[in-house]
């Protein structure tokens, strides 16, 4: 069996914090500018090579750049894919991170357009100022903007109640994006992105509510493949890599707080959630699209992501690779509160990010024990535990 070359030029990624929506308070938010990596990508890529790290996670902000309906104006980002270019990084690029211009309905049929358009418009672009076919992930966590912003108006579009309608609109948006993008570029690679989570009921009379929340982890991605829903266009072709985000609190009681790693008896092993993922889209590469946790525990939960992504590698899930996500501590969204979650501080000393040193050794040391040679790369198939 032929293996598929490598997704990434290193085995860890970082991913830079880019939503772009409106918050619980309807302020629009700019993370990108927040952290100050418009002003300082050159500096941040180069100072990730310096811990290993040649493939990263960023974003476009579409609010910035298609101002106009139908007229894109690329300044916001060119400094950004041109400081990729000029330190040898590699780039996937989020098309949209909860954001879009405000003039646009994104339960209308006209999101869906405008959305292929700005797609195929991004990738002449990328295909001019690089020569190489781009490799995007059009709408970043479908089903987490229909939960939060579609059911609970925590974030853009602010609604209750129409979720699944939401989701739908993005999976056509997503499918009109990709064939838009292939279009101009025949070559170019898509990441879906949707966390991976496993909910445990309290008692029995919850097993049904439960049972349903946990299979609905799976919609987008079944929609884009054409799986489920097939009016909305998608097809196998469609669904090309899966992206998973896992956080320490992907896992929870059901209505109640996230469980321990330590609950044996109800937490899963993050392994076996990967294998259950590869079974399911058999034959895509997989990467954890998201890893972090806030403050002390960032070097130990690294570890933990790690171990089990190689565990599942061994099990046969082609795993290629772990972004920390995100890189660059940043203000929550919705609070002044500061997370403390990335590599790097967002408050620059000299031009560069101060590092935080407990997980940039971590990650030292996870670097040298898998080595991007030694990147387990099955051939056989998935075996579920």
């Amino acid at each position: 069996m032929t293996l598929p070359p490598p997704l990434f030029r290193s085995f860890f990624l970082a991913g830079f914090e880019c939503s772009s929506h409106r918050n619980m308070a309807r302020r629009r938010l700019d993370m990108i500018a927040a952290t100050r990596h418009d002003l300082l990508a050159r500096e941040d890529y180069a100072q990730l090579a310096e811990h290993g790290i040649r493939s990263v996670r960023d974003g476009l902000r579409w609010h910035l750049i298609e101002t106009q309906p139908g007229r894109h104006d690329w300044t916001s980002l060119l400094p950004m894919l041109r400081a990729a270019e000029a330190t040898g990084t590699q780039v996937m690029w989020d098309l949209c991170h909860y954001g879009w211009p405000d003039d646009l309905d994104v339960f209308a049929p006209a999101f869906v357009d405008r959305f292929a358009r700005f797609a195929a418009a991004f990738a002449r672009l990328h295909v001019e100022e690089t020569g190489r076919a781009p490799f995007t992930c059009p709408v970043n966590e479908m089903s987490f903007i229909a939960f939060s912003g579609g059911d609970m108006a925590r974030s853009s579009p602010h609604a209750t109640g129409r979720g699944l309608e939401l989701k739908r609109n993005l999976v056509r948006a997503t499918v009109a994006a990709t064939r838009a993008v292939r279009a101009e570029a025949p070559a170019a690679r898509f990441a879906c992105i949707d966390p991976l989570i496993h909910i445990v009921p309290r008692h029995a009379g919850e097993a049904a509510e439960v049972r349903a929340h946990n299979a609905s982890q799976w919609q987008a991605w079944d929609m884009l493949a054409g799986r489920e829903a097939p009016e909305l266009g998608g097809a196998e072709d469609l669904l090309d890599v899966v992206g998973v985000n896992y956080y320490w609190n992907n896992q929870w009681l059901n209505h109640a707080e996230p469980l321990s790693v330590f609950d044996s008896a109800r937490y899963r092993p993050f392994r076996h959630l990967l294998a259950e993922a590869a079974a399911r889209y058999a034959g895509r590469q997989i990467f954890v699209a998201e890893t972090s946790i806030e403050g002390a525990p960032r070097p130990a939960w690294l570890r933990y992501v790690t171990e089990e992504a190689l565990a599942a590698a061994a099990l046969g899930v082609p795993v290629e690779g772990v972004c920390l996500y995100p890189v660059v501590s940043h203000d929550g969204w919705d609070e002044d509160r500061y997370c403390e979650n990335g590599l790097f501080e967002a408050t620059p000393l000299h031009g560069r990010r101060q590092v935080h040193r407990p997980l940039a050794e971590e990650l030292a040391r996870l670097q040298a024990m898998v080595g991007h040679q030694l990147i387990p790369r099955p051939a056989h198939s998935v075996a579920l535990p």
